[in-house]
């Protein structure tokens, strides 16, 4: 997959959180708030703040990359 493919692909996912933060396939996160939607072997992170109605995604990532903590 190219790269503008991807970014597509994601932009498509951002698109869809939009309309429903809670789309079929989404996982919550064990041990921290949020959530996770998968595309492919991306991952991209969320959080929802349902009294703001806003989503708040704070990593995307290949999936081998995205759930290791930074330094």
């Amino acid at each position: 997959m190219t790269t503008k493919e991807r970014r597509e692909l994601i932009g498509s996912v951002f698109d869809d959180l939009q309309k429903e933060p809670r789309p079929p396939g989404a996982k919550k996160l064990s041990g921290v708030d949020g959530y996770r939607v998968r595309k492919g072997d991306d991952r991209i992170l969320y959080t929802i703040d349902d009294a703001g109605r806003l989503v708040r995604v704070y990593r995307v990532g290949h999936r081998k990359d995205v759930y290791r903590r930074r330094s």
